[in-house]
């Protein structure tokens, strides 16, 4: 089966076949196919639209943290949220996130803003919105991503259990009421950008939070530190 960017991997397909089959999705491809005619810059590169689902398993994840849409300037965004490639600038909203992590933990802080590692070990980095264009916040918005990504987090829902959801400003908790709090664990907390983060995003401890529930129900925990090494 193929997506308006190709293959995605085999394990999502098995549970998000019928979307991607659906009307909403064909419409999804021809608005993209018509943008990219027009000459649009899409980010991120096509081949990344769906690297956040490539990176992490159906049967792998064990935390979910939700994005809105990639970010829209040219070389930052590369598929996963809140992250950026290495060499590019780490951007307000991951520095926050960062210092969060290092208010509670013992780590130097991270030189890059790359959170590969993160999707290598079950965290899931999901946008709502798979892509923008180029200095256009929001350009995608509406256009069809938040029914495909509404399914992943059903799918995720429905058919995984005690996953750790980090729903952060009201975008994202908005996004998270589809999911049932007493199977899965729901961190909610302002989001991290420099607009709110006093706000009670720093200081939420969701990053120790999220390990303890995960070792409390016979799961291996995340090195969120690892990123500093």
């Amino acid at each position: 089966m193929t997506t308006p960017a190709g293959a995605i991997d085999e394990s999502w397909q098995k549970v998000l076949g019928p979307y991607l089959a659906s009307p909403p999705m064909d419409d999804l491809r021809a608005f993209l196919k018509e943008r990219l005619k027009q000459g649009a810059r899409i980010y991120p590169a096509k081949e990344n639209w769906f690297a956040a689902l490539n990176a992490t398993k159906f049967e792998d994840v064990k935390v979910v943290i939700i994005g809105q849409d990639p970010y829209h300037g040219a070389g930052q965004a590369h598929g996963l949220a809140f992250s950026v490639p290495d060499g590019t600038r780490i951007p307000p909203s991951l520095v926050n996130i960062y210092k969060e992590m290092a208010s509670k933990m013992v780590m130097d802080p991270p030189k890059h803003g790359n959170l590969s590692d993160w999707a290598a070990q079950g965290v899931l980095l999901l946008n709502a919105v798979l892509t923008v264009e180029d200095a256009q916040p929001g350009a995608h918005v509406g256009r069809g991503w938040e029914g495909f990504t509404d399914e992943i987090i059903r799918q995720l829902n429905d058919h995984r259990e005690n996953l750790v959801f980090m729903l952060w400003g009201a975008y994202a908790q908005a996004k998270g009421k589809v999911i049932d709090r007493t199977r899965h664990c729901v961190l909610t907390a302002p989001h991290p950008s420099p607009l709110s983060a006093h706000r009670g995003f720093l200081g939420c401890d969701h990053f120790g939070k999220a390990n303890r529930y995960l070792r409390a129900h016979s799961q291996k925990d995340i090195d969120w530190t690892r990123l500093s090494r």
